[in-house]
């Protein structure tokens, strides 16, 4: 059995992430860190939810767990958008900051196995991109790999698919598109740059699971793709 800690778990993908957790019978608990309450409809004896305001405080709380009670696999699945954090600055200091701050705490603490829900409207350029968000995810990813677990997976999705909570006009467009050529194409035009929260976040807990028990995993680093998230993430882990 395994044990696993989750930041993020009240957004799009990371509520998903926290359902399948609790539904995977090689979960055996999840300690999940939030701001604000968990949704009623998770409650299981399995759910550890840790209830902080103040995020920064996670990673003492992180930093500060004995060795025998440090979970397996650490999921972060932690964001914001500029508009909601009231600028690129303010973004940066949850997408890239905070995160980076709870993975060294998460590090710290003896965790074996990280896992980075990167990216969300694909692109390329890495650190040199000219759009702002896809060079904060690839600065975080960079950062996160020199950190050294044992094994580090990153999953990078395209365009998520999902109904989220907050308003993002822009996303709404693509997500309606995406929905769109789904239907007409039997998902074929949307799986080329468009992945459902549901299929990422199986993707993201087979694949935690997977680098854990180093099952089919030869290397540290573990980037999983567009193609390889709709493979895993297709069926239950």
């Amino acid at each position: 059995m395994t044990s696993a800690s989750l930041v993020g778990g009240t957004g799009l993908v990371g509520s998903y992430i926290l359902s399948t957790l609790l539904n995977t019978p090689a979960i055996s608990s999840v300690t999940a860190y939030s701001r604000r309450p968990i949704p009623a409809p998770e409650a299981s004896p399995r759910l550890n939810p840790i209830i902080d305001s103040d995020s920064s405080a996670w990673a003492t709380q992180i930093s500060s767990l004995k060795i025998e009670e440090a979970p397996q696999i650490f999921f972060s699945a932690l964001g914001t958008t500029k508009a909601k954090a009231g600028g690129l600055g303010n973004q940066r200091k949850i997408d890239f900051d905070l995160n980076l701050l709870l993975a060294k705490a998460a590090k710290d603490a003896g965790i074996k196995t990280y896992v980075l829900i990167s990216g969300g409207l694909g692109g390329g350029g890495g650190t040199n991109s000219s759009n702002a968000f896809v060079r904060l995810k690839a600065e975080l990813e960079v950062a996160v790999k020199e950190l050294n677990f044992d094994h580090t997976v990153i999953i990078k999705p395209g365009l998520i698919v999902g109904d989220r909570g907050e308003s993002r006009p822009i996303e709404a467009v693509f997500r309606g598109a995406a929905k769109l050529l789904g239907a007409i194409s039997g998902g074929i035009l949307k799986n080329a740059w468009a992945e459902d929260a549901e299929v990422i976040a199986r993707a993201a807990v087979k694949a935690g699971l997977k680098a854990s028990e180093a099952r089919e995993l030869e290397v540290k680093v573990w980037e999983v793709e567009q193609r390889e998230i709709l493979t895993l993430g297709q069926s239950e882990p």
